[in-house]
């Protein structure tokens, strides 16, 4: 898959394409669905794919200050992108003067003179260009003008009653409620905090429970305060399986920190992580953080933490 930074360098003769719009924040499974369609829509057509994004998260951009928590990083989207078969990863950085941009100047400079478009594949609640006033029948309307088809795929929703429409919205909501299997459900895999692991205060090695204390992206979605069930990847070791970990999330209340920490103790391994950047893959939520009476007690609930972590990812068997 080819990687690209904006438009400035597309390759000399690059022909037509088919392009699939959006932000696409956790490659959710509503996002894979539109991709996907891209992808087989690119290869019916015999030509490349191409996932246009962008970077800064507009809301930023537009509302400064209103930058949602982030459920994937770049680096990490693109990945998962690559995985869905597509051929490039365009990221256009999103300026003030491109929020600005109206959406039919949008559409004729970027879509049509730059990728020169046979088809956009878009979601039906999409919106472009400036002030948001760019949706899918405008869309199609200038895909008449200027020679392009445009299909308006309609949202994933989940299986179960409810209609739950999968959002990066909604999953971000379950994340800040600590109920990361929904999210799993909606992302179609657990959801990943990455980060750089840096030296704490120790005290989990004093407690017979040494901890790798992740320093993570500004934006990054944190789950709620507790302790989860997590696998813990070194994406600084290639071929390395994942290890498992249960993963404190908070203050530490037992010993009155001020501090929100997210800490590893990674099971059945030991090694010092330290400035290396790490995944954890969050897979049930254990308990709520609490504060115990003395650290005994503190050290007695780890030890079922553990158990109950090591039965979860590891089976009950182990």
């Amino acid at each position: 898959m080819q990687r690209w930074r904006g438009l400035a360098d597309l390759p000399g003769g690059w022909g037509r394409c088919v392009a699939t719009i959006g932000v696409f924040d956790g490659v959710h499974r509503g996002h894979q669905e539109l991709i996907a369609r891209a992808v087989r829509l690119a290869r019916e057509r015999d030509v490349p794919s191409v996932v246009l994004t962008f970077d800064p998260h507009p809301a930023e951009v537009v509302r400064p200050g209103s930058h949602p928590a982030q459920l994937t990083t770049l680096r990490r989207k693109a990945e998962l992108v690559e995985s869905l078969g597509v051929d490039v990863f365009c990221v256009l950085p999103f300026t003030p003067e491109l929020s600005k941009v109206p959406a039919d100047e949008f559409v004729h400079e970027v879509l049509v003179e730059r990728l020169h478009v046979a088809a956009v594949v878009v979601g039906e609640n999409f919106t472009f260009g400036n002030r948001a006033v760019g949706n899918v029948e405008l869309l199609t309307a200038l895909g008449h003008r200027f020679g392009f088809a445009t299909e308006g795929a309609k949202l994933v929703t989940a299986d179960s009653p409810g209609d739950i429409t999968f959002s990066s919205t909604y999953i971000r909501a379950c994340i800040d409620a600590g109920d990361v299997r929904a999210a799993a459900a909606a992302l179609g895999r657990p959801h990943r905090l990455e980060g750089i692991v840096v030296r704490g205060d120790g005290r989990g090695h004093e407690l017979g429970f040494p901890t790798a204390n992740l320093s993570t992206p500004r934006f990054a979605a944190v789950p709620a305060d507790g302790v989860y069930a997590c696998r813990f990847t070194l994406l600084t070791a290639h071929g390395r399986e994942p290890l498992t970990a249960a993963v404190s999330v908070g203050t530490n209340p037992t010993f009155s920190g001020r501090e929100r920490r997210v800490e590893a103790f990674v099971l059945d391994v030991d090694e010092d992580f330290y400035g290396q950047r790490v995944a954890l893959d969050f897979v049930e939520r254990l308990r709520a953080m609490e504060k115990y009476p003395s650290s005994e007690a503190l050290v007695e609930q780890m030890h079922r933490d553990v158990a109950r972590t090591r039965e979860l990812i590891d089976g009950p068997a182990a």
